[in-house]
């Protein structure tokens, strides 16, 4: 009241061209942030198709032994021959959530698997790249580059290995086939999946749907942070499984860390390509043509 007072005292003028400028500069704010939720709103198109040639799967038999949930699942997905799949590209789009704001983005993982794997992400508005995020977990070691620096060392490396294997999900007879994993027993529709990691082994907890046999669900114990002092609980879960390729597999899958409460990733995936040579394509950074 003082200070409107003073500015009539001053320029009787002045409050009248003020409010037309305030009001002018609201606008423009509201325009701009309608603008990014629009442009956050819009799915980028997705990759090109990965063009590498893919060879023909061989088989094996279904193994005995395995924990009731693990045998019926494998039943629903493959039936009593498992295909044995050394590589994997898995492209597709989705959602990321970065900072509290969650973009829509486009992926493509490749996997040489049990033992390597490169994530490439971007996230875009009105469809256009704005960050993009290069990982490579290679020979043991993650190398993860975001638009505000690398990270690296034991804790990343650790969680990247549970990466590793927890995406096999798209890949599942990995989870047979690769003699470094075994299943262990745990209740009629769960079991534990156990994967090496350097010299010693982590645990993922898999829930089988008591109706499907499907997997529904995936977690761990994992570092969040570089300068995290604990473990924390990390979800994987299955929204849906589709015909992909003659098999039933995971369509769109979401990714929670416990503190969160809430999806921080959501990946659909539209195209697989097993047993492509990905050698040089597992260390670029960027696409993969």
């Amino acid at each position: 009241m003082l200070r409107g007072a003073f500015i009539r005292m001053i320029d009787p003028n002045k409050e009248k061209t003020m409010k037309p400028l305030i009001i002018g500069m609201l606008i423009i704010a509201a325009s701009l942030l309608l603008l990014v939720w629009v442009g956050l709103k819009i799915q980028p198109l997705p990759f090109p198709a990965y063009a590498a040639p893919a060879a023909d799967l061989t088989t094996t038999p279904l193994p005995k032994g395995l924990p009731a949930p693990v045998e019926r699942f494998y039943l629903q997905v493959y039936g009593e021959n498992i295909p044995v799949i050394e590589s994997a590209v898995i492209t597709g789009r989705g959602k990321l959530r970065v900072k509290g704001i969650t973009f829509p983005a486009r992926f493509q993982f490749t996997h040489r698997t049990g033992k390597d794997y490169r994530h490439y992400i971007e996230t875009t508005i009105w469809g256009q790249p704005v960050m993009k995020v290069n990982e490579h977990f290679l020979d043991g070691v993650c190398k993860l580059e975001l638009p505000f620096g690398v990270s690296e060392g034991f804790k990343v490396d650790q969680g990247a290995n549970l990466a590793l294997w927890a995406e096999a999900i798209w890949m599942p007879s990995v989870w047979i086939t690769d003699p470094q994993a075994r299943w262990e027993p745990r209740d009629a529709n769960s079991a534990v999946l156990v994967v090496p990691f350097g010299e010693t082994e982590e645990r993922i907890t898999v829930q089988f749907d008591p109706q499907t046999g499907l997997v529904t669900h995936l977690e761990s114990m994992r570092f969040k942070e570089t300068t995290s002092s604990e473990k924390i609980l990390w979800m994987n879960d299955v929204l849906t499984w589709e015909s992909l390729n003659g098999y039933m597999l995971p369509v769109d899958t979401s990714v929670t860390w416990l503190d969160e409460g809430s999806p921080w990733a959501n990946f659909t995936v539209e195209q697989i390509v097993y047993n492509s040579d990905v050698n040089d394509s597992i260390r670029l950074n960027g696409l993969s043509k």
